[in-house]
């Protein structure tokens, strides 16, 4: 009984701990929110204006986010990637082009690794955002930008260790990266086209990437014999048939269901218009396909004729059987 009163009591005082720690940077981070100025959005009109790549660099921690600022950035729109300051010294320099931006990451602004990088920004005439919390250091003066981090507190109880400053950090990249994404109207399309791969791809597949096309579909007119349309429906193999009229447009559907509440002796002789289910349920092929499993299972379908947004036009056919081949549950 003592040692489980000694286990909780420990348990007691991590959760504290991590409370205090989750509070500590979650006050730090509002404090930053509340000193944003117009040199955000200056930094942000440079951004805007780069021609080339942007640059993330950084040394240790500040380094490691720095990576992850630039991974942001690439995936939302704007080319970047990161560059280790210790590598640019020894040529990787020979990567920054004149039509680049750079964005420096470091708390004291004045890490010795981060020199060549600065001395050769300034000699090209390469613009520098910097980040850092000191504004009188030798990277504040050489940056066309620097964005100041608040006066913080480090988590770290000894209050050595980066963890509220590289949190800071962070937050400000993400904040740069989305701000610039809204602002260059960047669309769900274009991300779909940075993140193919796994289930984020997967998420933003759109229908028309995964319709059958207009050409393999089962299609009849209302005036068509059921005996003509059975052996078009069985022929295509979709467990459906698609009613047209005169101009083209979708008027109706047939299915199984429909096949079984229609079952009698005359049902060969009857015609298409007699038997179809009328106004059928459609998608627009710029639908999301996760939208359209969903719209499938709460409707108990397991096909959607696909029109085209604005003239509603039929283009193609959805089965589930598709999306749930590409795992899309």
């Amino acid at each position: 009984m003592q040692q489980a009163n000694a286990n909780s009591l420990v348990s007691q005082d991590d959760l504290e701990e991590a409370y205090r720690v989750l509070h500590l940077e979650a006050e730090a981070l509002l404090t930053l929110a509340r000193s944003l100025d117009s040199t955000f959005k200056n930094a942000l009109d440079l951004l805007m204006q780069t021609e080339g790549r942007v640059i993330l660099s950084g040394i240790g921690k500040s380094g490691h986010i720095a990576h992850k600022i630039a991974s942001t950035f690439s995936s939302t729109g704007t080319p970047a990637f990161f560059i280790h300051p210790s590598e640019a010294s020894h040529g990787d320099l020979g990567m920054v082009t004149l039509k680049d931006t750079l964005i420096i990451l470091s708390l004291s602004g004045g890490t010795v690794e981060l020199s060549d990088m600065i001395a050769y920004a300034k000699r090209f005439a390469i613009p520098i955002i910097a980040i850092t919390c000191k504004a009188e250091s030798l990277l504040s003066k050489a940056a066309h930008h620097t964005l100041l981090l608040p006066s913080f507190t480090e988590a770290c109880p000894m209050g050595l260790a980066p963890t509220t400053s590289t949190t800071l950090m962070l937050a400000l990249g993400d904040a740069l990266a989305v701000t610039l994404l809204k602002r260059k109207g960047f669309s769900e399309r274009e991300f779909k086209t940075f993140h193919p791969g796994g289930r984020l791809g997967k998420k933003l597949l759109h229908v028309s990437e995964l319709m059958r096309p207009y050409k393999e579909l089962p299609l009849v007119s209302k005036e068509t014999l059921m005996s003509e349309a059975l052996v078009i429906m069985t022929e295509k193999g979709f467990g459906c048939i698609g009613v047209l009229n005169d101009c083209g447009q979708l008027i109706g559907v047939v299915t199984d269901g429909d096949l079984r509440r229609h079952m009698s002796s005359t049902l060969l002789s009857e015609k298409v218009g007699k038997v179809m289910t009328a106004s059928p349920k459609t998608i627009f092929s710029s639908s999301f396909a996760t939208e359209a499993v969903g719209f499938m299972n709460r409707n108990s379908i397991t096909n959607l004729f696909v029109l085209e947004e604005g003239t509603n036009q039929l283009v193609g056919l959805l089965r589930l059987h598709d999306c749930l081949r590409e795992g899309l549950l």
